[in-house]
């Protein structure tokens, strides 16, 4: 072995030590003499996420390094740069830059990087997920594309996240919990079987699909599914939701990504209008129940 090919060597060792120390075991090996690695880790109170960057890499967890890991959780990829190709669960898919997937780090997982890649990988502890999803199956490496609305809002609190120097707890926590919901219908797997499952998957694109109208309510969307009221309430309690509380809560935790983003200068009233809320009065007692301060302190709160 040549002094050159010992320090490449000794490099990549010690990136995939960072590597192991900030996502869980991996293994890896270099695909080529071209192998680049670096990692920046972030941690923020209940936040974990590191942004790391490589060439000519595969990275793979097997059955030995689950074990090794012992962490119960997901993660939530964001390809930042660049492109990935990730086998998961049966599933084979390329990450684009500003794409997002969900990865369960109790099952295998195979990732190559062929060129210059940048991804950032967020943990979300599993019991969170789970009862942010209301106990539906979750679906993993499925490739959440970056032109869509959902994939850049969560890209946007993804990146807030790492940028925010101090943040308590129950901040970190509440953060989880609104990027879960945000991701919701894209990660959730279909758990009732035939007509049931069909219609609630209509319905909760429905929600998405017009969740700035003010019109939107129960009734509309028993009516666009084409059933009745009672069959659309019983298949949200299937899932542990009640519908009008859901499209509430849909509707806040997107006021309150719009608020977190500094670039929204638009006035707290004018914002609750622009998310279906008719009623400014309503809104604000409405977002202080859920997050536990008025949308104003809110913005206050994340400005910086």
């Amino acid at each position: 072995m040549t002094p050159a090919s010992r320090v490449s060597d000794d490099h990549f060792q010690a990136w995939l030590s960072q590597v192991n120390e900030a996502c869980g075991h991996f293994n890896g090996r270099k695909l080529d003499p071209g192998f680049v690695g670096q990692l920046e880790k972030c941690q923020v109170g209940q936040i974990s996420m590191s942004i790391v960057d490589m060439t000519q890499v595969n990275l793979f967890r097997g059955q030995r390094e689950i074990r090794a890991s012992g962490a119960d959780n997901y993660y939530a990829v964001l390809q930042l740069a660049g492109t990935s190709r990730i086998e998961h669960q049966q599933a084979c898919i390329e990450l684009q830059a500003g794409d997002l997937t969900l990865i369960d780090a109790s099952t295998p997982l195979d990732m190559h990087f062929h060129q210059r890649s940048r991804q950032l990988s967020l943990i979300l502890p599993r019991a969170q997920v789970q009862s942010g999803t209301r106990g539906v199956g979750v679906a993993c490496a499925k490739r959440i594309e970056a032109q869509t609305p959902l994939a850049s809002m969560a890209r946007q609190m993804m990146l807030e996240a790492g940028r925010t120097q101090h943040m308590a707890n129950n901040e970190s926590l509440a953060v989880l919990d609104a990027l879960i919901a945000l991701l919701r219908p894209a990660i959730s797997q279909d758990s009732i079987p035939g007509s049931h499952e069909r219609m609630f998957r209509k319905a909760m694109a429905l929600i998405d699909q017009n969740i700035t109208c003010e019109g939107l309510s129960p009734e509309f969307i028993a009516r666009e599914v084409g059933i009745s009221m009672r069959s659309l309430y019983r298949i949200f309690a299937k899932h542990e939701l009640v519908i009008a509380q859901y499209i509430r809560n849909r509707r806040l935790d997107f006021c309150a990504e719009s608020l977190r983003n500094p670039a929204m200068d638009q006035k707290v009233s004018s914002l609750g209008y622009a998310w279906g809320f008719s009623d400014s009065s309503y809104f604000s007692t409405a977002f202080k129940a859920r997050f536990g301060m008025t949308p104003g302190e809110y913005r206050k709160r994340h400005a910086n």
